[in-house]
């Protein structure tokens, strides 16, 4: 059985690992970082520890989310915290392997290098995201 923390993205729903997840919380105020590409939503100071936010929406080719302000999915990459803007957290689910399957063949090019692969929940998909990937630069 695998367990992920889940979120959404323009009504899509995906998951990471929960072992990979610190924290979800509410999103912090943000210092631009010059220079820096467009999925670089800023840093925050997290109790005292500066955080490198990823706008997911950008960096999955969406429009920006409008009106509401994201949400923060804090995750540990290469031993460092890394905090992903995110529309709405979700539940944590646990799913077996058996229904894990490769990603879609209709998933966006720019969501397929994110997207290790799927579980098919009860009338949803969830898609599982390769943190490593989805903070590449």
């Amino acid at each position: 059985m695998s367990q992920y923390v889940t979120f959404t993205l323009a009504g899509t729903l995906y998951g990471v690992d929960v072992l990979r997840v610190q924290e979800a919380l509410r999103s912090h105020t943000r210092t631009r970082v010059p220079l820096a590409p467009a999925e670089v939503a800023g840093l925050v100071n997290l109790r005292g520890q500066v955080v490198l936010t990823i706008d997911m929406r950008t960096r999955m080719g969406l429009p920006p989310l409008a009106g509401d302000e994201p949400m923060m999915v804090v995750v540990q990459v290469a031993g460092e915290p890394i905090s992903l803007l995110v529309d709405e957290i979700g539940d944590v689910v646990e799913v077996g392997p058996d229904s894990f399957e490769a990603p879609p063949d209709t998933l966006d090019p720019t969501m397929r290098s994110v997207v290790r692969g799927a579980h098919k929940l009860d009338g949803r998909l969830l898609l599982v995201l390769d943190v490593d990937e989805a903070v590449a630069a």
